[in-house]
Formats: C-alpha cells, structure tokens, sequence
C-alpha cells in the first residue's frame, strides 16, 4: 500500500467496531456520538506531536506541513465512543441518572476539579522538555485517579476499561504494522522515545492506550452524573 495512505486506512478501520457497536448497542448510541465528538477535538493536538512523536505521511501531506492532518480527528472520533462504552456493552450494564442528594453529598464537591485533571496537569508538564506523549500519559493516569477518588463506584470500573482498551488498541497496532512492515520504524520518532517495545509495539503506544481507557472509560458517567446498574 502506498505509504501515504496507511495513517488514513488505519484511522478509518477504527470506524468499523465504532459502527458495529453503534447498530447493536441502540441504548448507548447517544452516548457513543456525545464522546466521540468530544474525542474528536483532541485530534486539533496533533501538532503537538509532529514531529516530536511521530511523522506520519498523510492526506494532502498536511501531517508534514502543518502537524495537523484529517486523520487524527478520524483517529479521536473513532477511540473515542468505543472507549466510553466499551465496558457497559461487554458487561452488560445500562446507565441511570444519579440520586440528586448523592450528586450533592461532600465526596462531588471537587467534581469540576477530577474531570479537568488532566487538562490542567498536561500544559505544566509541557514545560518540561519531554517527548509531548510522557506529559499526556501522565495527565491522563491523573484524570484517571482523580475520577475515582471523586467516584469511588468508578474506581474498579475504570481499571477494567484501562485494560480492555488496551488489548483493543494493541490489536490495531499490530494490524497496522502487518498492514504496512516496518511502518512503526520508518513513522514514530523511536530516537525520541524510551527504545522498549511489546509484541513490537513501542511501549509508549501501549501506556497511551492504558492511560486513555483508564481515564476516558468513567469519565461521561462522571460528566453526566450517570451510574451504571446491572
């Protein structure tokens, strides 16, 4: 495959189990959207890490040019609602609005504070000069633990998704790499990184993956005041 396409066709595949769950999950479609747009937006960061991260070819060559491209909002649209959901659909459990008198006990009162966690965290920890993706692990590992210290029914929940969402991503990882041998060597800036890998996966991809679903799989229920029930 021409190389200028891979980062496309592999952002796009995030779009078919992004699609499937969308048709047989008709309760968390609504759920799946609201997430993904917001995903979506964290696509607009990619400069951030071209180069320093990675160099992908991609459409119009606009990675190279400008450190933005199309795929990367295709790519956050795509984790986005499987993150979210991914969880509730496997267990089978539905969300349900949270008592009033519990959204106002002492335990919410930093509510705010434990979702934007990692917004907050990332910007400091840019000022270091650090490959940009340790700052976003580290952020999101952050977000992750303030969501359950503000939910403790989140806690366990998203340790879970933590790990779902990784052996998920590692599966388009290695996809990504029978698509395209050597993809990984020629894309990501590894120079840059710490030089270990997993089943050919550098592990920094790996703890994003981890990272991501430790903090995103709560976090609509937290923004929401929804809790789950079996």
């Amino acid at each position: 495959m021409d190389e200028q396409y891979v980062w496309l066709v592999w952002s796009l595949a995030f779009l078919i189990p992004w699609l499937a769950v969308y048709l047989i999950t008709p309760t968390y479609r609504s759920v799946m959207l609201k997430a993904s747009s917001i995903t979506m937006l964290f696509g607009f960061t990619e400069p951030l890490f071209v180069p320093d991260y990675w160099s992908p070819p991609s459409m119009f060559n606009l990675a190279l040019k400008t450190g933005f491209d199309i795929e990367s909002l295709i790519f956050c649209f795509g984790i986005g609602g499987i993150g979210a959901v991914a969880y509730n659909v496997i267990t089978g459990q539905k969300l349900q609005t949270m008592p009033l008198a519990i959204r106002l006990s002492k335990r919410h009162a930093h509510h705010i504070l434990a979702v934007t966690t990692p917004f907050i965290l990332f910007p400091i920890l840019m000022l270091w000069e650090w490959n940009p993706i340790y700052p976003a692990i580290i952020a999101m590992v952050a977000g992750g633990i303030a969501n359950s210290l503000c939910r403790t029914d989140l806690a366990l929940k998203s340790i879970w998704g933590s790990a779902l969402f990784l052996i998920y991503y590692s599966v388009f990882v290695l996809g990504l790499e029978s698509l395209s041998p050597g993809y990984i060597e020629r894309v990501w800036n590894l120079d840059a990184l710490s030089g270990l890998f997993v089943l050919h996966i550098p592990i920094e991809e790996l703890l994003f993956a981890a990272s991501f679903g430790y903090y995103w799989t709560g976090l609509y229920e937290h923004l929401t005041w929804k809790e789950t029930v079996e």
